[in-house]
Formats: C-alpha cells, structure tokens, sequence
C-alpha cells in the first residue's frame, strides 16, 4: 500500500481533494503540539489562507514531548489527511499546509531557531491546560515546577513551552528582530493572557529587560476554537485504506462544523483570517463562556456519567435514556450565567449542540474527552456553578457533573474493574481520597480540598458541600445510569 507523500500525491483517488497552492513557499507559523486538534483546525485555516492566495503562512510544527508526531508526518513531507464525518457521509481532504514537524526534546535548538527565523510572524500553541505550567488558583508560573527551574537555568535548551516561547524571544531580540505574535489555541478561558502571564513571568527570572520588550512589543491574543476532533484510531487507518487505496499514518478525522474566533490584536503581520472565516474581534471572552460552559461542560457531564455508565462513545451517551434531559438541564442552568452576545442564539446554538453530539461517524470516546479533568473542569463546571450558587440559586446538573468527576477519580467502575485516572493531578487525588472511597460526604470533603481544582469556599459553604455529597451518593448507591434516567431538575 503506498504512503501519502508528495510523490505519490497525483496517484491519488479523484475523489480525495488535494491541496490547491505552492507548498515551497516561505513558513510564517511555528506551532507548538502538532496533535489531531491542530491539523484538523489551525492548519486547515492555514491551508485556506494560502488556497486563496495569501502566501507565506506555511507551518513548521513541533512536539514538546515525544517524536511519534514527526515520525508519523515527517515521512509524508507534512500531508496528511482531514476526513470529514457526518452520518454516513465523508469527504478525504489532503492538507498540506505543515512544512515539517521538529521534535523539541531531541533538539530544542532547532526549535528555538525555528522561533527566531525571520519569516515567522506567529507562533500557535496547543498543549493543553498542563502545558502553559501555570497554577490554576493564582493564574500565575509555577517557579517551582522542575522544567520550568531548568528552563530559568538553562533557557537555551528549554523544556517547556513558556520556555520556547521565551527562548525564540530572546533569540530575535538578539537578532533586532521584531517579536512574533503568540495566539493560544487552546480551551482555556483568557488563554492570550494565560500564554502572557507565563511567558513574561519566566522572560522576568532570567532578564527583566527582556520582559519588559516583551510585554511593551508582544502580542498574546486571546482565541475561542471548536471543532469535535476525536482521536485516529488504527481502525481508521485501515478503514482509510480500503476506501480511498493509500496509507496516511497522520490522518486525522473530524465533524463538518468548525469555529474560530480570533482577539484582533497582533504585534506584526497579520493572517487575513476574516476571508477564510474567521471572526476577528476585541471581545472573545463572551464566546470563550459560551464554548466552555455549554459546549464543553455538557462533554464533560457525558463523558464521566456515560462512561461511568458502561458507554464508549459521546452519541451512545446522548442516546442513552435521562442524559438528553440532564444535558438540557445543565444549559437551563448556565444560560442566565452567559453574557450577553451579539449574534449568539441559546436555542439554535443548543440544537446545533445536540446534533453534533449525535454524529455516530465521529466515534468520540468518553474516556479521550475525560482526560485532564482537574484542569478542565474549574472553568467548565465549577465556575458556572459558584456564579449561580452566588445569586441563591440550586444547580443539581452541575452538582452531578462534579459528583460524576469525583466518582471517577476512584479509578474503578461500577463493576470494580480499574481504569487509569488519565490527569496530572492523579497522584493527588488519589491520596485525598484514600480511606474515604464509599463515603460521599467525606470524598467530596477531600477532593473540594484540593485548592488547585477548587475554590475555598467549596469546603467551607454547607450548603454546597450538602448539594454534591448528596448528588455522589446517589451515583455510589444507585449508579450512573439509574441516577441520571431518574434525574429531576430543581
């Protein structure tokens, strides 16, 4: 079976869409965390971009952690494929816009390098909430993180990617070169003044000269992404073959809808973004609430209760009897806490919801969107619902969103069987939770404890301590599947 590369890209099926624009043209992007989500969004914006005649926006990609991205798109000369799923319809697009893909731990000089070249204009990053080694409860750099006290010692070999981003800086002000624009892509609310914070808090330890370039020249705007992006599977692999006849080791699958919306604030050149789509404004926090609190807080609520539940995927769960009504719930719920926006339509926008959740041909698995969960869930779950128990009000979807949270965090399912608690903060609650496994009040006691997930007032108000041991316990006494077909809103 012959591997997609540039060689073998005329053999291809008609029916597979190649790119339309010259690929040898100059790379204006470095994107740190080339994973599914980047190739199926970011890039394909790109690839537009140059398709309609706006050279020099070619990406050069980069892992901050291992070489499996490279070696799957390196071989390939960057393509790859987008294959779109909705139903039992698809469509294969070959996209072109990554150059190559450097794998930062092998040689972080190459990638500092790539950072400092003078053609690069924009830096994108996707390396999850972990990634900007930033404390959730303070929103500043964690100094005494290990890889960030080395990237303090030694910033031309960094580690993390605050670091890179520092280190690529430091690089062209040395050159007398302007400072790229940093644009944050991933699902963090204010995630422009998240990537700001990090970077000048570490530019500061190692050169406040440095930091004050940064701060006075940069630009870190803020983005809202969404795209339902599940992971590739080596099924999908195989299924790509025997349908469109070649192999592509980097393929990545997603839905038909995707959003970007862009902060218009840039230190230099800027993507024309707007003719391909993009909303560029100067307020994103609005869209940022309505993505986090509607779209990703209901995922989350599925993904611990259904898989709890004994479901695989994200349409099972939507399928399954009660969730439907707790979804619709949770978003009775959060809408009073939404700012107002213009063009935004609650009902539409939940209708839209419902029907991507539905997409079968998307296959997205409950325990991919459950990793991570004590960095997700604070701005997904828990602020909505501290805003709501501020004005006096009951919200028992959430509560049980939470309690779900909890409940997985025992590492065994219903059946005792045990799973991996996939989060950085695993060792942590695991150790809040030894010898209170079984005991609602005294788990949700415990985990509230835990400062970097939660706000102080979760252990001190009775109230909400009361709302989620109750809701816990009816998943420990009851089930996830019993607890949520019986749900009643308040």
């Amino acid at each position: 079976m012959q591997r997609l590369s540039t060689t073998t890209l005329s053999t291809l099926p008609d029916k597979v869409v190649r790119p339309a624009f010259d690929r040898t043209q100059a790379i204006g992007v470095v994107h740190l965390g080339t994973g599914a989500f980047h190739r199926a969004h970011q890039a394909h914006y790109m690839q537009a971009l140059m398709e309609a005649g706006h050279d020099g926006w070619m990406i050069r990609g980069s892992s901050l952690r291992s070489g499996q991205v490279a070696e799957q798109l390196n071989p390939q000369d960057g393509l790859y494929t987008i294959l779109v799923r909705d139903g039992d319809r698809e469509e294969a697009r070959i996209c072109g816009a990554i150059h190559d893909v450097l794998v930062a731990p092998d040689n972080p000089a190459a990638l500092v390098a790539a950072l400092a070249e003078e053609n690069v204009d924009l830096v994108t990053l996707t390396v999850t909430e972990k990634g900007y080694c930033v404390d959730v409860a303070s929103g500043q750099l964690r100094l005494s993180d290990p890889d960030i006290q080395h990237d303090i010692a030694n910033i031309a070999t960094p580690r993390t990617a605050p670091g890179f981003l520092v280190a690529g800086l430091m690089a062209r002000r040395e050159r007398g070169l302007a400072p790229f624009t940093v644009l944050s892509c991933d699902n963090l609310s204010h995630n422009g003044e998240r990537v700001r914070t990090a970077v000048l808090d570490l530019a500061a330890e190692i050169d406040p000269a440095l930091a004050d370039w940064i701060s006075e020249h940069g630009a870190f705007p803020s983005s809202m992404v969404d795209r339902i992006v599940p992971a590739t599977t080596e099924a999908d692999i195989e299924a790509l073959e025997t349908h469109f006849g070649y192999h592509d080791a980097a393929m990545v699958k997603a839905e038909p809808f995707t959003q970007w919306v862009v902060e218009d604030s840039f230190a230099g050149r800027r993507p024309p973004l707007e003719t391909v789509g993009v909303q560029m404004t100067n307020d994103v926090a609005g869209w940022e609430s309505v993505k986090l609190r509607m779209l990703n807080a209901s995922h989350s609520l599925m993904c611990y209760l259904g898989a709890l539940a004994g479901h695989d995927y994200i349409h099972e769960v939507m399928a399954a009897e009660g969730f439907e009504n707790v979804v619709d719930t949770l978003w009775d719920e959060v809408e009073p806490t939404l700012p107002a926006i213009e063009g935004f339509d609650p009902k539409s926008y939940r209708q839209a919801l419902k029907a991507r959740f539905s997409n079968s041909a998307l296959q997205h698995r409950t325990v991919q969107i459950a990793m991570d969960g004590s960095q997700k869930i604070p701005q997904r779950l828990v602020a909505a619902y501290l805003e709501r128990h501020r004005r006096g009000l009951s919200s028992p979807a959430h509560a049980l969103a939470i309690a779900g949270w909890m409940r997985w965090q025992y590492g065994t399912d219903e059946q005792g069987q045990p799973y991996r608690v996939d989060d950085p903060l695993a060792e942590k609650t695991a150790a809040a939770l030894e010898g209170n496994r079984g005991e609602a009040e005294a788990t949700v006691q415990a985990l509230t404890a835990l400062s970097a997930i939660f706000d102080p007032i979760m252990t001190q108000d009775a109230a909400l301590q009361q709302e989620l041991s109750s809701a816990l316990k009816g998943l420990l006494d009851n089930g996830a599947a019993a607890t949520v077909a019986h749900f009643q809103s308040a």
